[in-house]
């Protein structure tokens, strides 16, 4: 809303358009008659919500859209005009306190927000403003400007590189706190440009701002006298954004093209979509109940009223006689007024602080994630990271957990293991020794086979050396010569293994180190122009023409370099898949064997292919490749239709194997989930054969697991069409899967089923676009349906080379499905994010492929490892504590409003309350609130390490279990029995009203009063009865709140306040305690009440691992040894267990 509002004041017109249209330095073009600047935005950063104007209007809107908060006002605008029981203070302070707190943590928010926007817009630039160097405020740069940015500073708006003090017209950039990446980024300046930039006259057209850190569309226009315009093209490697931070370049110079609110940094300022817990679905059912029985408890008094009323002399009593205005009131009106009386009368049913209390459990709650000393990794020295608080509870209700493969399950530390060229294995040993190899051709690399051409195997390493899109560090002066390396050994030495590579992917790393084993090293790129230091220690240069960029749909990527000979040469590196299409079929079969049986091994495996480019090959694709990244529209589809156009024909030289090794309890971690009733999916990019073995290593798969596979392979069927073969598949699996399989109990895992025959399903990316987009007379949910219902079915299920896109769409097709089950995505990068956004919680993995992933998430952890703790024991303890908080809310409220209900049938339904006001307003905001908060905050009805060892006890929380019907039926009777067991034990107290010594009778306020003490300590006591884990904050506040309520009571009671008009309970409380009577009633209620809930404590035996019982090696006083204790929350540690036990 802000950015379109910024549009309209600023720049309103350029949305009309697709491009804009920028001046560098704000010189019109040669031979331009007039120059009209276009306006647009200005560098003003504002990320916060509110303004000193606004912030009360906007605030108030916000917070009265929430229903209860909007109900509570209506109560009390009732109660301001119309003549009602109740002060309108009663409802309008807690309704104050609610809102007055919420405004202040959103205020507090706004107002930091604010506080790092100045210190933005104030930061000091410097502009190039007629050949001089002038200092501006960030804010007041505009678009055109050049800006001067030097070494170890961030850029303050989007900019076009003009210049670098580098001498290849080169700089480098971190993006950390864009997207989490660590690794300097390559920035290229652009060609032909003017060294003196106070001479440059150039236009850029480029894109309208849009979100995307990755893609930029623009071209440049350099006019110089007498000569036609050069157009060069522009692209990301041009566009240094906002936020990134220049690094190993003393200077540059940018032109700016997005400034302010339109620079990409800002665009990725908006939120992502608000996720909401199953539990406030719960709330707000529960919420609906309690409405109906407040309509019907004022519906049923104002009724019975009217019917009392009509009996002869009770509508009008000698002692209460009518005022002529009552005369002349409508009845019907008189009875809405009655109705909305009784309706301020028994409000209170509704909780409304209950929100505040959630959210505050919620928000404080999330800290003994990041303080939980498990989930630091000392390797990156950071722990866990909450983004959003509001789905703590959520962890406990997981049934579906969507991971990626590569540096999620696996490390993604790759290690280059072996390699194939022309059909021979070759695997890299330290020891010279021969091979237990799958083929009698194994050896080193470096001996010369009698089959394998020095030729190719030069060709094959040159590839990995060239075909890449890795730099090299900047050598320092105590680093090691190259001349030092013998190129001829295999193995080099230890120095030179570890230089420092800076890329994208591991992958890319492990291959040029498995180069420099084997001879061949890369020493890096200077101004187009590549080096590698061959066996023999010469070092070859090649000119680098072009780059053909990786990307997940074309799956490969390809550079193409000429010779100092003068040959042009196109290296190909991808995925089998993608490569072996574009080769000569005789060279596949020689190759695909060694790719199967690395993959089979659980290895990542790369093809590697060349192809020679005569002059007018590379001249036609030269001249495309240039026009293509020239064009503004549809650039990207133009460019990969000329990648391939130009990937075609190659010769296939080999392929590669490297290792991505298992992520550190991988295994252990997925058998504990699963055992915990959920169904594990691995959605992966990777093939098929890789991610099956990563899967039986992981033991989603094991050896008696009957693979049912739904790929391209099972489909190809030369008797059927795909669609048919399809859907045959499917029944027969269904068949298979579902309809003869053995009915297995919900949650019950394999541990519990082993009679049975298990399941794996196993699908690729063809295959699911296929069934997601079925032929047009087909069903297309009989499709999905049956595919889901196979899924559910099976103990694990393997995706595989999925898309970003297809991982999200597999998510919602979860999601959605019958039951609405919850889902986990969890990932590392980002091409991870489209599934951890879409699904109910997103975790992400703080890994190698930057930080899109934890930046997108909800929770992120450093290690796969960590979910197993996050989901069973914080998961199921923040479940069980906020359902207990919602049902406890509830139920203290019925017991509270429910003798004042009862009151009316003895008060001839006068709309008399029962409490005074002080009580009524502070029933929920001090005498009971603080309870309930400490429970929410620190219970451990079971030892966080029994929750680790027994994943079985998830499944007795899952699918809401606490707060059902049925556990919401039992609290609501629970209230129920209690309310009538206070108002009626009371009233049989009462039945002789002479209960003080002098003989004086006690009045209405006094019976109010005993019926709330009794209902306080009632509701207090049973929260400490519910209480399995003591603190001393739990010590504190229960026995605080009780001891506040009567110190607040005597308070309140004993002054005569000059403020009121009447003081209901001047010594009231003082009186009632004086009345041994009254203290043995209140003593036989309270112990009456909490009978029922003591006897099931003392009849409910405990069952093995749900009591907090003394496990062996523990303390006599109930304390775990620290070995044990250190795998609860910090703030846990810091407080003694009081009580270990059952009570």
């Amino acid at each position: 809303m802000l950015r379109r509002r910024l549009n309209r004041l600023c720049g309103g017109d350029e949305k009309r358009v697709d491009s804009r249209t920028i001046y560098a330095g704000h010189r019109p073009c040669l031979g331009t008659e007039a120059f009209i600047p276009t306006k647009f935005c200005d560098n003003r950063i504002v990320s916060s919500k509110y303004t000193v104007w606004n912030f009360l209007p906007k605030n108030l809107f916000e917070q009265f859209r929430r229903i209860a908060n909007f109900y509570f006002l209506i109560i009390f605008l009732v109660q301001v005009i119309v003549d009602t029981p109740t002060s309108p203070v009663t409802s309008g302070l807690p309704l104050f306190f609610v809102i007055t707190v919420t405004a202040i943590k959103q205020g507090y928010e706004d107002w930091l927000r604010h506080k790092a926007d100045y210190e933005v817009n104030k930061y000091p630039v410097i502009v190039l403003e007629d050949g001089r160097s002038v200092k501006k405020e960030s804010e007041k740069i505009k678009v055109g400007d050049v800006v001067e940015v030097v070494e170890d500073e961030t850029f303050p708006c989007d900019l076009i590189l003009l210049q670098s003090s580098r001498e290849d017209g080169t700089c480098f950039v971190t993006t950390a706190s864009l997207d989490g990446e660590s690794n300097h980024k390559t920035h290229y300046t652009v060609p032909d440009t003017e060294r003196e930039l106070q001479a440059l006259t150039a236009t850029i057209e480029c894109e309208q701002p849009q979100p995307d850190l990755y893609k930029f569309v623009g071209r440049m226009h350099i006019y110089k006298p007498e000569q036609e315009p050069a157009v060069r093209s522009l692209g990301p490697e041009n566009l240094l954004l906002k936020g990134a931070t220049l690094k190993n370049t003393k200077k540059i110079y940018g032109v700016a093209v997005y400034t302010g609110m339109e620079t990409k940094m800002a665009l990725n300022y908006q939120g992502k979509s608000q996720k909401r817990s199953a539990v406030e679905k719960s709330i707000n059912a529960f919420l609906l109940v309690y409405l109906s029985i407040l309509i019907s408890k004022a519906v049923v008094c104002t009724t019975l009223k009217y019917v009392w009323q009509s009996r002869e002399g009770q509508d009008e009593p000698w002692y209460n006689q009518k005022t002529q205005k009552e005369k002349d009131t409508n009845v019907y009106v008189k009875m809405f007024t009655d109705f909305l009386s009784f309706m301020v009368l028994f409000n209170f049913i509704i909780p409304v602080s209950m929100y505040v209390t959630v959210e505050m459990q919620k928000f404080l709650g999330s800290f003994f994630i990041t303080w939980d000393k498990d989930f630091f990794d000392p390797e990156i020295q950071e722990g866990a990271l909450v983004n959003t608080s509001d789905l703590n509870e959520e962890l406990g209700q997981v049934e579906y957990v969507f991971t990626d493969k590569t540096g999620t399950l696996t490390q993604n530390n790759m290690e280059f293991i072996e390699c194939c060229i022309d059909g021979f294995q070759y695997r890299h040993r330290d020891e010279r020794s021969e091979l237990d190899g799958f083929t009698v051709t194994d050896g080193p690399v470096n001996k010369l086979h009698q089959n394998a051409g020095l030729e190719k195997e030069e060709l094959f390493l040159r590839a990995l050396c060239l075909c890449h899109t890795v730099q090299v560090k900047e050598s320092g002066p105590e680093e090691t010569p190259f001349d030092q390396v013998d190129g001829v050994v295999g193995v080099l030495p230890q120095l030179e293994e570890e230089r420092g590579f800076i890329a994208s992917s591991p992958d890319e790393v492990a291959l040029v180190k498995g180069a420099m084993r084997y001879g061949f090293t890369f020493l890096g790129l200077e101004s187009k122009c590549m080096k590698i230091r061959n066996r023999q220690s010469d070092v070859e240069e090649y000119e680098l023409l072009h780059v053909l960029n990786f990307d997940p749909v074309r799956r490969r990527m390809s550079v193409i370099v000429r010779t100092k000979s003068g040959e042009t040469l196109l290296f190909c590196k991808g995925a089998d898949s993608s490569i072996f299409p574009r080769v000569k079929p005789e060279e596949v079969d020689g190759i695909r064997l060694h790719v199967e049986r690395n993959a089979t091994e659980g290895y990542r495996t790369l093809c590697v292919a060349y192809k020679q480019l005569s002059a007018e090959e590379y001249a036609a694709a030269d001249t495309g490749l240039q026009a293509a990244r020239l064009a503004l529209q549809d650039r990207e589809e133009k460019l990969m239709a000329m990648y391939n156009q130009v990937e075609t024909g190659m010769s296939l030289i080999g392929a590669t194997a490297v290792e991505d090794r298992l992520q550190e309890e991988a295994a252990e971690t997925m058998e504990a989930l699963q055992g915990a009733g959920m169904k594990i999916w691995v959605l992966t990019g990777d093939k098929m054969e890789t991610a099956k073995s990563t899967c039986y290593a992981c033991r989603l798969f094991q050896r008696g697991t009957e693979l049912l596979e739904l790929t391209v392979r099972t489909l190809e069927d030369g008797r059927t069409k795909r669609e048919d073969r399809l859907i045959e598949l499917l029944r027969d699996y269904h068949r298979k899967a579902v309809q003869d399989a053995a009915p297995v109990k919900a949650g019950v895992t394999r541990s519990w089923s082993t009679a049975n025959q298990e399941y794996g399903f196993i699908i690729d990316g063809a295959t699911l676009s296929l069934l997601m987009n079925p032929p047009r007379d087909a069903d297309a949910s009989l499709y999905s349906n049956l595919f889901l219902q196979i899924c559910q079915n099976c103990a694990a299920v393997l995706c595989c080379r999925m898309a970003p896109l297809q991982k999200a769409q597999i998510v919602k097709m979860v999601k959605n499905s019958k039951g609405s089950p919850i889902t986990l995505s969890i990932g590392d990068g980002a091409n991870d994010v489209s599934m951890i956004l879409e699904a109910h919680v997103g975790i992400g993995i703080k890994g190698k492929e930057g930080r899109q992933a934890v930046r997108n998430s909800d929770y992120a952890i450093p290690k796969l490892k960590h979910l197993k703790k996050l989901l069973l024991a914080h998961g199921h303890l923040y479940y069980v504590r906020i359902a207990h908080l919602v049902q406890y809310f509830f139920y203290k409220n019925l017991c509270f409003i429910l003798p004042q209900f009862l009151y009316q049938f003895f008060c001839g339904y006068s709309q008399q309350p029962l409490y005074d006001a002080a009580y009524l307003t502070m029933y929920n905001i001090c005498f009971t609130s603080m309870p309930i908060l400490a429970f929410s905050l620190l219970e451990q009805h079971i030892a966080i390490e029994i929750l680790l060892d027994n994943a079985a006890l998830y499944r007795e929380i899952a699918k809401n279990a606490m707060l059902r019907w049925r556990p919401f039926l039992y609290w609501t009777v629970l209230g129920l029995f209690q309310g009538l067991l206070f108002f009626f034990g009371v009233r049989f107290l009462f039945s002789n009203p002479a209960l003080q010594d002098n003989g004086q009778v006690f009045g209405n306020w006094s019976f109010g009063t005993i019926v709330f003490t009794v209902l306080v300590f009632t509701v207090t006591l049973k929260l400490a009865l519910d209480t399995r884990h003591w603190t001393w904050i739990n010590h504190f506040v229960i026995w605080g709140s009780l001891a506040f309520y009567v110190f607040f009571s005597f308070f309140w009671g004993g002054i005569i306040w000059p403020f009121l008009k009447q003081q209901r309970l001047y010594f009231v409380f003082a009186n009632m305690l004086s009345s041994v009577s009254a203290w043995l009633v209140i003593i036989i209620l309270i112990l009456l009440s909490l009978l029922p809930e003591i006897l099931l404590a003392v009849l409910h035996k405990p069952r093995g691992p749900h009591s907090r019982q003394k496990k062996p090696g523990q303390s006599s006083l109930g304390v775990v040894p620290s070995s044990l204790s250190s795998a609860r929350p910090l703030l846990m540690r810091t407080f003694s267990d009081e009580s270990n036990t059952v009570i």
